[in-house]
Protein backbone atom coordinates (compact mmCIF):
# COMPACT_ATOMS: atom_id res chain seq x y z
CA UNK A 1 0.00 0.00 0.00
CA UNK A 2 1.37 3.37 -1.03
CA UNK A 3 1.15 6.20 1.50
CA UNK A 4 0.04 9.63 0.38
CA UNK A 5 3.01 12.01 0.28
CA UNK A 6 2.89 14.49 3.14
CA UNK A 7 -0.83 13.94 3.76
CA UNK A 8 -1.43 17.67 3.92
CA UNK A 9 -4.89 17.53 5.40
CA UNK A 10 -4.25 20.12 8.08
CA UNK A 11 -3.45 22.84 5.62
CA UNK A 12 -5.69 22.00 2.70
CA UNK A 13 -7.90 24.87 1.90
CA UNK A 14 -11.46 25.63 2.94
CA UNK A 15 -14.16 25.88 0.32
CA UNK A 16 -16.54 28.27 2.01
CA UNK A 17 -18.33 30.60 -0.34
CA UNK A 18 -18.42 28.29 -3.33
CA UNK A 19 -21.82 28.31 -4.95
CA UNK A 20 -23.29 24.89 -5.59
CA UNK A 21 -23.68 24.49 -9.32
CA UNK A 22 -27.09 22.96 -9.84
CA UNK A 23 -27.74 20.61 -12.70
CA UNK A 24 -31.16 19.60 -13.84
CA UNK A 25 -31.65 16.14 -15.25
CA UNK A 26 -31.28 16.24 -19.01
CA UNK A 27 -30.02 19.83 -19.15
CA UNK A 28 -26.51 21.04 -19.80
CA UNK A 29 -25.04 21.54 -16.30
CA UNK A 30 -23.41 24.69 -15.11
CA UNK A 31 -19.84 24.29 -14.03
CA UNK A 32 -17.04 26.01 -12.20
CA UNK A 33 -13.83 26.66 -14.15
CA UNK A 34 -10.91 27.55 -11.94
CA UNK A 35 -8.21 27.51 -14.60
CA UNK A 36 -7.20 29.57 -17.59
CA UNK A 37 -7.38 26.97 -20.35
CA UNK A 38 -4.57 26.61 -22.86
CA UNK A 39 -2.08 23.79 -22.50
CA UNK A 40 -2.60 23.22 -18.83
CA UNK A 41 -3.30 19.76 -17.35
CA UNK A 42 -7.05 19.71 -16.71
CA UNK A 43 -8.45 17.95 -13.66
CA UNK A 44 -12.25 17.84 -13.76
CA UNK A 45 -14.50 16.72 -10.90
CA UNK A 46 -18.08 15.47 -10.95
CA UNK A 47 -19.69 15.76 -7.51
CA UNK A 48 -22.22 13.42 -6.01
CA UNK A 49 -25.66 14.83 -5.22
CA UNK A 50 -24.48 16.47 -1.98
CA UNK A 51 -22.84 19.26 -3.98
CA UNK A 52 -19.53 21.04 -3.63
CA UNK A 53 -20.28 22.54 -0.21
CA UNK A 54 -21.58 19.46 1.60
CA UNK A 55 -18.98 19.90 4.41
CA UNK A 56 -18.09 16.27 3.73
CA UNK A 57 -16.73 14.09 0.92
CA UNK A 58 -17.51 16.34 -2.07
CA UNK A 59 -15.99 19.44 -0.51
CA UNK A 60 -12.94 17.52 0.71
CA UNK A 61 -12.30 16.11 -2.79
CA UNK A 62 -12.45 19.64 -4.17
CA UNK A 63 -9.95 20.73 -1.52
CA UNK A 64 -7.57 18.12 -2.91
CA UNK A 65 -7.94 19.54 -6.42
CA UNK A 66 -7.40 23.06 -5.11
CA UNK A 67 -4.24 21.94 -3.32
CA UNK A 68 -2.89 20.28 -6.48
CA UNK A 69 -3.55 23.44 -8.49
CA UNK A 70 -1.84 25.56 -5.83
CA UNK A 71 1.24 23.33 -5.89
CA UNK A 72 1.49 23.03 -9.67
CA UNK A 73 0.47 26.11 -11.64
CA UNK A 74 0.29 24.03 -14.83
CA UNK A 75 -2.85 22.35 -13.47
CA UNK A 76 -6.31 23.80 -14.00
CA UNK A 77 -9.33 22.48 -12.13
CA UNK A 78 -13.08 22.59 -12.59
CA UNK A 79 -16.14 20.86 -11.22
CA UNK A 80 -19.74 20.19 -12.10
CA UNK A 81 -22.33 19.42 -9.44
CA UNK A 82 -24.79 16.55 -9.86
CA UNK A 83 -28.28 17.37 -8.66
CA UNK A 84 -29.60 13.83 -9.19
CA UNK A 85 -28.09 10.41 -9.85
CA UNK A 86 -29.34 10.69 -13.44
CA UNK A 87 -26.78 13.49 -13.91
CA UNK A 88 -23.73 11.28 -13.30
CA UNK A 89 -23.31 9.90 -16.81
CA UNK A 90 -24.04 13.18 -18.68
CA UNK A 91 -21.63 15.04 -16.41
CA UNK A 92 -18.85 12.46 -16.85
CA UNK A 93 -19.46 12.34 -20.61
CA UNK A 94 -19.30 16.12 -20.80
CA UNK A 95 -15.78 16.07 -19.40
CA UNK A 96 -14.72 13.24 -21.72
CA UNK A 97 -15.92 15.37 -24.63
CA UNK A 98 -14.00 18.36 -23.27
CA UNK A 99 -10.80 16.26 -23.28
CA UNK A 100 -10.15 16.63 -19.56
CA UNK A 101 -6.87 14.95 -18.68
CA UNK A 102 -8.14 13.55 -15.35
CA UNK A 103 -11.80 13.07 -14.46
CA UNK A 104 -12.66 12.53 -10.80
CA UNK A 105 -15.91 10.90 -9.67
CA UNK A 106 -16.76 11.45 -6.02
CA UNK A 107 -18.47 8.74 -4.02
CA UNK A 108 -19.48 5.11 -4.20
CA UNK A 109 -22.89 5.94 -5.65
CA UNK A 110 -21.13 7.03 -8.84
CA UNK A 111 -19.51 3.62 -9.35
CA UNK A 112 -21.85 2.16 -11.96
CA UNK A 113 -21.94 5.32 -14.07
CA UNK A 114 -18.17 5.74 -13.90
CA UNK A 115 -17.61 2.10 -14.82
CA UNK A 116 -19.78 2.41 -17.93
CA UNK A 117 -18.19 5.66 -19.14
CA UNK A 118 -14.66 4.41 -18.39
CA UNK A 119 -15.27 1.19 -20.32
CA UNK A 120 -16.44 3.23 -23.31
CA UNK A 121 -13.35 5.47 -23.11
CA UNK A 122 -10.39 3.23 -22.26
CA UNK A 123 -7.80 5.92 -23.07
CA UNK A 124 -9.32 8.41 -20.63
CA UNK A 125 -7.85 8.60 -17.09
CA UNK A 126 -10.45 8.57 -14.33
CA UNK A 127 -10.23 8.57 -10.56
CA UNK A 128 -12.93 7.66 -8.07
CA UNK A 129 -13.34 8.13 -4.35
CA UNK A 130 -14.76 5.39 -2.13
CA UNK A 131 -14.98 2.44 -4.49
CA UNK A 132 -12.90 0.21 -6.75
CA UNK A 133 -13.95 -0.62 -10.31
CA UNK A 134 -12.78 -3.32 -12.73
CA UNK A 135 -11.63 -0.83 -15.37
CA UNK A 136 -7.87 -0.31 -15.40
CA UNK A 137 -8.25 3.37 -16.33
CA UNK A 138 -10.06 4.22 -13.06
CA UNK A 139 -7.71 4.98 -10.14
CA UNK A 140 -9.46 4.10 -6.85
CA UNK A 141 -9.00 6.07 -3.64
CA UNK A 142 -10.47 4.06 -0.78
CA UNK A 143 -10.34 4.47 2.99
CA UNK A 144 -10.40 1.89 5.75
CA UNK A 145 -12.54 4.09 7.98
CA UNK A 146 -13.45 1.10 10.13
CA UNK A 147 -10.05 1.62 11.79
CA UNK A 148 -10.68 5.23 12.78
CA UNK A 149 -14.36 4.46 13.44
CA UNK A 150 -13.18 1.89 16.00
CA UNK A 151 -11.36 4.66 17.88
CA UNK A 152 -14.47 6.84 17.75
CA UNK A 153 -16.65 4.05 19.11
CA UNK A 154 -14.27 3.40 22.00
CA UNK A 155 -14.14 7.12 22.77
CA UNK A 156 -17.92 7.48 22.61
CA UNK A 157 -18.42 4.51 24.94
CA UNK A 158 -15.95 6.01 27.39
CA UNK A 159 -17.69 9.39 27.37
CA UNK A 160 -21.34 8.29 27.35
CA UNK A 161 -23.26 9.07 30.53
CA UNK A 162 -26.41 7.20 29.49
CA UNK A 163 -24.67 4.01 28.43
CA UNK A 164 -26.16 4.38 24.95
CA UNK A 165 -24.53 5.78 21.82
CA UNK A 166 -25.95 6.01 18.32
CA UNK A 167 -25.06 6.10 14.66
CA UNK A 168 -26.95 6.25 11.39
CA UNK A 169 -26.16 6.38 7.70
CA UNK A 170 -27.20 8.36 4.66
CA UNK A 171 -27.70 5.27 2.55
CA UNK A 172 -26.90 1.60 3.08
CA UNK A 173 -23.75 1.37 0.97
CA UNK A 174 -20.27 0.08 1.91
CA UNK A 175 -18.55 3.51 2.20
CA UNK A 176 -21.17 4.31 4.89
CA UNK A 177 -21.56 1.02 6.75
CA UNK A 178 -17.78 0.62 7.10
CA UNK A 179 -17.80 3.59 9.52
CA UNK A 180 -20.69 2.04 11.45
CA UNK A 181 -18.99 -1.37 11.69
CA UNK A 182 -15.84 0.16 13.14
CA UNK A 183 -17.85 2.30 15.56
CA UNK A 184 -19.80 -0.71 16.86
CA UNK A 185 -16.61 -2.74 17.27
CA UNK A 186 -14.95 0.09 19.18
CA UNK A 187 -17.87 0.19 21.62
CA UNK A 188 -17.67 -3.59 21.97
CA UNK A 189 -13.92 -3.39 22.66
CA UNK A 190 -14.56 -0.82 25.38
CA UNK A 191 -17.19 -3.05 26.96
CA UNK A 192 -14.84 -6.02 26.99
CA UNK A 193 -11.94 -3.99 28.38
CA UNK A 194 -13.99 -2.28 31.08
CA UNK A 195 -16.66 -4.84 31.90
CA UNK A 196 -19.35 -2.41 30.75
CA UNK A 197 -22.48 -2.75 28.62
CA UNK A 198 -22.67 0.39 26.51
CA UNK A 199 -25.26 -0.10 23.77
CA UNK A 200 -25.04 0.94 20.13
CA UNK A 201 -28.32 2.24 18.73
CA UNK A 202 -28.89 2.59 15.00
CA UNK A 203 -26.62 -0.21 13.76
CA UNK A 204 -26.33 -3.96 14.25
CA UNK A 205 -23.09 -5.23 12.76
CA UNK A 206 -24.14 -8.86 12.78
CA UNK A 207 -27.31 -8.30 10.78
CA UNK A 208 -25.82 -5.38 8.82
CA UNK A 209 -28.98 -3.41 9.41
CA UNK A 210 -29.82 -0.16 11.11
CA UNK A 211 -31.03 3.42 10.78
CA UNK A 212 -30.71 5.47 7.58
CA UNK A 213 -31.80 8.94 6.50
CA UNK A 214 -32.04 7.73 2.87
CA UNK A 215 -30.38 10.97 1.87
CA UNK A 216 -27.00 12.68 1.89
CA UNK A 217 -28.62 16.07 1.50
CA UNK A 218 -31.84 16.45 3.51
CA UNK A 219 -30.96 17.82 6.94
CA UNK A 220 -34.49 17.36 8.24
CA UNK A 221 -34.28 13.64 7.49
CA UNK A 222 -30.96 13.40 9.31
CA UNK A 223 -32.40 15.22 12.30
CA UNK A 224 -35.45 12.95 12.30
CA UNK A 225 -33.28 9.83 12.58
CA UNK A 226 -31.03 11.24 15.29
CA UNK A 227 -34.03 12.56 17.24
CA UNK A 228 -35.28 8.96 17.39
CA UNK A 229 -31.90 7.72 18.63
CA UNK A 230 -31.75 10.45 21.29
CA UNK A 231 -35.30 9.62 22.36
CA UNK A 232 -34.07 6.06 22.98
CA UNK A 233 -31.30 7.38 25.22
CA UNK A 234 -28.29 8.00 23.00
CA UNK A 235 -26.19 10.92 24.23
CA UNK A 236 -23.56 10.69 21.45
CA UNK A 237 -24.56 10.25 17.79
CA UNK A 238 -22.32 9.70 14.76
CA UNK A 239 -24.11 10.55 11.49
CA UNK A 240 -22.49 9.03 8.39
CA UNK A 241 -24.73 10.95 6.05
CA UNK A 242 -22.86 13.80 4.38
CA UNK A 243 -24.84 17.05 4.42
CA UNK A 244 -27.89 15.33 5.94
CA UNK A 245 -25.85 14.94 9.11
CA UNK A 246 -25.80 18.71 9.55
CA UNK A 247 -29.38 18.39 10.80
CA UNK A 248 -28.02 16.31 13.67
CA UNK A 249 -25.06 18.53 14.58
CA UNK A 250 -27.21 21.68 14.52
CA UNK A 251 -29.85 20.05 16.74
CA UNK A 252 -27.18 18.77 19.12
CA UNK A 253 -25.70 22.24 19.43
CA UNK A 254 -29.18 23.67 20.08
CA UNK A 255 -29.79 21.02 22.76
CA UNK A 256 -27.35 22.76 25.10
CA UNK A 257 -25.33 19.63 25.76
CA UNK A 258 -28.14 17.11 26.10
CA UNK A 259 -26.30 15.12 23.47
CA UNK A 260 -23.23 15.54 21.27
CA UNK A 261 -21.95 14.19 18.00
CA UNK A 262 -19.03 12.69 16.13
CA UNK A 263 -18.64 13.95 12.54
CA UNK A 264 -17.12 12.08 9.60
CA UNK A 265 -14.97 12.64 6.49
CA UNK A 266 -13.54 16.13 7.16
CA UNK A 267 -12.95 17.81 10.53
CA UNK A 268 -16.38 19.11 11.54
CA UNK A 269 -14.89 21.90 13.60
CA UNK A 270 -13.26 23.27 10.45
CA UNK A 271 -16.13 22.61 8.07
CA UNK A 272 -19.38 23.15 10.00
CA UNK A 273 -20.72 25.84 12.36
CA UNK A 274 -21.48 23.23 15.03
CA UNK A 275 -18.08 22.65 16.64
CA UNK A 276 -19.48 23.07 20.15
CA UNK A 277 -21.42 19.82 19.68
CA UNK A 278 -18.74 17.82 17.81
CA UNK A 279 -16.44 15.74 20.01
CA UNK A 280 -14.18 14.66 17.15
CA UNK A 281 -14.32 13.56 13.52
CA UNK A 282 -13.52 10.26 11.83
CA UNK A 283 -11.39 11.78 9.08
CA UNK A 284 -10.86 10.42 5.58
CA UNK A 285 -7.89 12.18 4.06
CA UNK A 286 -9.63 12.56 0.72
CA UNK A 287 -7.84 15.89 0.09
CA UNK A 288 -4.40 14.32 0.40
CA UNK A 289 -5.27 11.30 -1.74
CA UNK A 290 -6.85 13.39 -4.51
CA UNK A 291 -4.04 15.93 -4.46
CA UNK A 292 -1.41 13.23 -4.79
CA UNK A 293 -3.23 11.46 -7.61
CA UNK A 294 -3.62 14.65 -9.64
CA UNK A 295 -0.01 15.73 -9.09
CA UNK A 296 1.25 12.32 -10.21
CA UNK A 297 -0.98 12.27 -13.28
CA UNK A 298 0.07 15.80 -14.22
CA UNK A 299 3.71 14.75 -13.92
CA UNK A 300 3.11 11.93 -16.38
CA UNK A 301 3.19 9.11 -13.85
CA UNK A 302 0.92 6.15 -14.52
CA UNK A 303 -1.79 5.73 -11.91
CA UNK A 304 -2.02 2.04 -11.14
CA UNK A 305 -5.64 0.99 -10.63
CA UNK A 306 -4.37 -2.08 -8.86
CA UNK A 307 -3.78 -1.55 -5.98
CA UNK A 308 -4.80 2.13 -6.12
CA UNK A 309 -4.70 3.92 -2.79
CA UNK A 310 -6.12 2.69 0.51
CA UNK A 311 -6.01 5.06 3.47
CA UNK A 312 -5.31 3.53 6.89
CA UNK A 313 -4.27 4.68 10.35
CA UNK A 314 -0.72 3.59 9.49
CA UNK A 315 -0.39 5.92 6.47
CA UNK A 316 -2.55 8.75 7.88
CA UNK A 317 -5.18 8.11 5.24
CA UNK A 318 -7.71 7.92 8.07
CA UNK A 319 -7.52 9.43 11.55
CA UNK A 320 -9.37 10.99 14.44
CA UNK A 321 -9.44 14.78 14.32
CA UNK A 322 -8.42 16.86 17.35
CA UNK A 323 -10.95 17.07 20.19
CA UNK A 324 -11.21 20.86 19.90
CA UNK A 325 -13.73 22.18 22.46
CA UNK A 326 -13.98 18.77 24.13
CA UNK A 327 -10.25 18.45 24.76
CA UNK A 328 -10.49 19.50 28.40
CA UNK A 329 -13.62 17.38 28.94
CA UNK A 330 -12.06 14.05 27.97
CA UNK A 331 -10.18 12.28 30.79
CA UNK A 332 -6.45 11.94 30.21
CA UNK A 333 -6.70 8.19 30.77
CA UNK A 334 -9.30 7.80 28.01
CA UNK A 335 -7.19 9.88 25.61
CA UNK A 336 -4.19 7.67 26.34
CA UNK A 337 -6.24 4.52 25.74
CA UNK A 338 -7.41 5.84 22.36
CA UNK A 339 -3.81 6.72 21.41
CA UNK A 340 -2.66 3.22 22.40
CA UNK A 341 -5.44 1.64 20.33
CA UNK A 342 -4.43 3.75 17.34
CA UNK A 343 -0.84 2.57 17.63
CA UNK A 344 -1.88 -1.06 18.06
CA UNK A 345 -4.21 -0.98 15.04
CA UNK A 346 -1.57 0.74 12.90
CA UNK A 347 0.97 -1.90 13.93
CA UNK A 348 -1.42 -4.75 13.14
CA UNK A 349 -1.70 -5.87 16.77
CA UNK A 350 -5.46 -5.25 16.73
CA UNK A 351 -7.40 -6.29 13.62
CA UNK A 352 -10.47 -4.23 12.76
CA UNK A 353 -12.72 -6.07 10.34
CA UNK A 354 -15.68 -5.03 8.24
CA UNK A 355 -17.24 -6.72 5.25
CA UNK A 356 -17.26 -3.25 3.65
CA UNK A 357 -13.47 -2.76 3.88
CA UNK A 358 -11.57 -1.95 0.66
CA UNK A 359 -10.51 -5.08 -1.18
Amino acid sequence: MRSVRGMRIASVFAVGGLVLAATACGEAPEENNAGNGGEKFSACMVTDVGGIDDKSFNSSAWQGLEAAEAENKDIEIRYVASKAEADYEPNLTQYVNQDCDFILAVGGLMGDATSRIAAENPDQQFGIVDTKLPESNVYPMQFDTAQAGFLAGYLAAGLSETGKVGTYGGEKIPPVTIFMDGYADGVDHYNQAKGKDVQVLGWDKDSQDGSFANSFVKQDEGKKVSDALVAQGADIVMPVAGGAGLGTTAAAQASGGKYNTIWVDVDGCESTPDCAAIITTVVKNIPGAVQEAVLKAAAGEKLEANPGFTGTLANDGVSLAPYHEFDSKIPAELKAEVDKLKADIAAGLIKVESQSQPQ
